[in-house]
């Protein structure tokens, strides 16, 4: 409801407790003796929510801003005035067509369905993933409404608010979610720091990330797994 109402930031805090909820649920399950079946249907229901249906209503939230800023900036430019267009923000906009464009942000609930129904059928997916988990793909998309609203990078601030950029974010976490690309997991089946040297690095310079670019970090740690995977993918064939 906090995306539909455009109250990304809110939205982004509830869908971070449910991933949260969601890495330790197995866990639980298990501690607790009642993994089963059910329980494997009822996750990927609830994963739907948290990491299909919200991220897709976000970008399409995102794009509305975008084309919101770009109508805005084209009507200051004409007139020089952008305080008279602040006042009356919401008459102007209530006013303005339908455009098609945010509607792409849906393709995400999309591709997350689908991916979450192949993930329930696929054998191959126990030790390592195949393709971008939908929790990976909701941290990118929740980590934009968090820039805009807490970072000083005005570059990346620009580009969120860029609608070819969501385009293109869109469908290649789109696509990312249903390629057939293995990605590690973070299970760590042994101490030996060989086995698990690009686990290791990610986790060191996600942290390093994290402490220095904050919520700008995010896509770049979730770009770095996928770089990651794909060495640990050639060494292995090596």
């Amino acid at each position: 409801m906090l995306a539909v109402k455009g109250q990304l930031v809110g939205a982004a805090l509830f869908v971070l407790i449910g991933i949260i909820f969601d890495f330790f649920d197995g866990f639980v399950a298990r501690l607790l003796k009642v993994q089963g079946e059910l329980g494997k249907q009822l996750d990927s229901l609830a994963d739907m929510v948290t990491s299909g249906i919200v991220p897709g209503i976000i970008m399409y939230q995102l794009f509305e801003r975008a084309l919101h800023q770009s109508w805005m900036d084209g009507l200051s430019c004409e007139i020089g005035n952008w305080s008279v267009f602040e006042e009356t923000d919401t008459m102007l906009w209530t006013g303005f067509r339908i455009h098609p464009l945010p509607f792409l942000g849906l393709l995400l609930s999309l591709a997350a369905a689908y991916r979450l129904a192949t993930f329930n059928i696929d054998e191959r997916q126990t030790a390592s993933f195949i393709g971008l988990p939908t929790p990976s793909m909701t941290l990118v998309v929740l980590s934009l409404p968090m820039i805009l609203a807490y970072s000083d990078n005005e570059f990346a601030k620009s580009l969120i608010l860029n609608n070819y950029v969501l385009a293109v974010i869109t469908i290649v976490l789109s696509v990312l979610m249903n390629v057939s690309i293995p990605l590690f997991a973070l299970k760590f089946n042994s101490f030996s720091v060989k086995n698990n040297a690009i686990e290791i690095i990610f986790i060191l310079i996600s942290i390093v990330l994290l402490l220095t670019l904050q919520f700008v970090a995010i896509p770049l740690i979730i770009t770095l797994y996928i770089v990651l995977s794909l060495l640990k993918n050639s060494i292995a064939n090596d």
